[in-house]
């Protein structure tokens, strides 16, 4: 009677259903291979189950250049490779000790991991994290702080990179390789108690291990893969109210934002923080609920401001004050407002779409200025004069935009037009001369409010 193999079994069954999963039967997969006992075993696997799935294997392996055994455990790779039949390929990565050292290593890796999948034209990149490293990566976000996104700790698959061996823990790993006869390295490093990971890998674990009564690994990694399903769910939920609430003119709406649920709206509002470039940390967060909770504002990273005014949430940045005036004087004139992004033109036709019209009067005082807003300039409606700052208050114009607005006046001062926010009521401009002012805003119009 043939001897069983569970191990084995264990392994090929788990390579089988990750593989199918991620859609790669019958197609290419280049796996990392460090020759410590994870990737050793991802590498011996995968060869074993590669015909079964009709999977093109080749193997990476990256020489750090931090320990001098490093060029002996890269020779150690290619040989275990060849023994596979598979294609193997080498790359130098001469990485500098020193502070940062691990951030700088993983992502070194992955560039090269990329570069060699893209020189060989294959679909994916099969990395050897396993249950443990999901444990031992949870603890330390947990340790550190962190929300629903981060408890899902190492993703099955993100990009081009896939983790078939998620689901088995370290011992089970090596349990395989014993079965198999096959040696692995020991990176010296992975004993360093400088390292954060290092200390939970060797402290943190088996001491929860030991108050618990029973290995906890896999049941640590088994929350990390349902708090990454919730996550993604909510990040749905999140995209679908992203999509109700932005606004044509920038921002949120502030009265659906509020409405949300506390999940949702912390997302919703992670994602406007993130696509202005700020930090998206709890402490900033906080803060950002805080203002749109009372309607206020606080500052951001990078010289934003997070305002919730007007009816909605805006990230505003800082801007030097524009002072600017541009004049047009008759009929094909033609001026831009500095720092505004308006361009102005008298007569002719439109040349570009979102163009705005003026009809000008037959008793209009040349020149015309085009220039922002000055303190005490007013309109004339049918009810007598308003402030202008009135108008903008009235048509909720976020305070970041007022001084960006263009108003154009005559010669004598009297304000004529503010191109997409206000026009003369009908009749008040007298006999219309035939001419017309052109006025090109800096992005499509929102078609602006009609007389007041």
């Amino acid at each position: 009677m043939p001897r069983t193999r569970p191990a084995r079994d264990l392994i090929s069954q788990t390579l089988v259903a990750a593989y199918r999963g991620f859609e790669l039967s019958g197609a290419s997969v280049l796996l990392a291979v460090s020759g410590g006992a994870d990737s050793t075993a991802l590498l011996v696997g995968t060869a074993l189950v590669r015909e079964q799935l009709g999977l093109s294997v080749e193997v990476a392996t990256l020489d750090h250049g931090l320990r001098p055994e490093s060029a002996e455990e890269v020779r150690a790779v290619e040989r275990l490779a060849a023994r596979h039949a598979l294609p193997c390929h080498v790359r130098q990565l001469q990485l500098r000790p020193g502070a940062g050292v691990e951030l700088r290593a993983r992502q070194a890796r992955y560039e090269a991991l990329e570069a060699i999948r893209l020189e060989r034209g294959l679909k994916a990149v099969a990395t050897a994290h396993t249950a443990t490293d999901q444990a031992e990566t949870l603890l330390m976000r947990l340790a550190r702080g962190t929300a629903l996104r981060g408890a899902a700790g190492i993703l099955p698959r993100r990009g081009t990179i896939v983790r078939p061996l998620l689901e088995l823990t370290r011992e089970q790993i090596e349990a395989f390789l014993r079965e198999q006869g096959t040696d692995f390295v020991t990176d010296p490093m992975n004993a360093d108690l400088r390292f954060f990971r290092t200390r939970v890998r060797k402290d943190v674990l088996p001491a929860l291990a030991r108050a618990a009564g029973f290995p906890v690994a896999e049941r640590l990694a088994s929350f990390a893969r349902l708090a990454a399903e919730d996550d993604a769910l909510l990040e749905d939920m999140a995209a679908s109210a992203w999509q109700r609430l932005v606004l044509s003119g920038g921002g949120l709406d502030a009265v659906g934002l509020r409405a949300l649920e506390p999940p949702l709206r912390r997302r919703v509002l992670a994602r406007l923080l993130a696509q202005e470039g700020t930090t998206v940390d709890d402490a900033t967060l906080s803060r950002v609920l805080d203002a749109v909770t009372r309607g206020g504002s606080t500052p951001l990273s990078g010289g934003v401001q997070l305002r919730a005014s007007g009816g909605s949430v805006r990230c505003v940045r800082a801007r030097a004050e524009v002072r600017s005036a541009c004049s047009l004087e008759g009929e094909g004139a033609t001026g831009a407002l500095e720092g505004t992004g308006w361009r102005f033109r008298v007569g002719g036709s439109p040349d570009a779409p979102g163009a705005l019209r003026f009809a000008l009067p037959s008793e209009t005082r040349w020149p015309l200025t085009v220039r922002t807003r000055n303190p005490g300039d007013r309109i004339r409606g049918l009810r007598g004069s308003r402030k202008l700052q009135d108008v903008f208050v009235d048509l909720r114009v976020p305070a970041e935009r007022r001084d960006l607005q263009p108003v154009v006046i005559d010669a004598e001062g009297k304000v004529l037009w503010v191109p997409g926010l206000w026009v003369p009521p009908e009749g008040q401009s007298g006999v219309v001369s035939g001419q017309s002012l052109w006025a090109f805003p800096p992005s499509p119009s929102n078609g602006g409010s009609g007389p007041l």
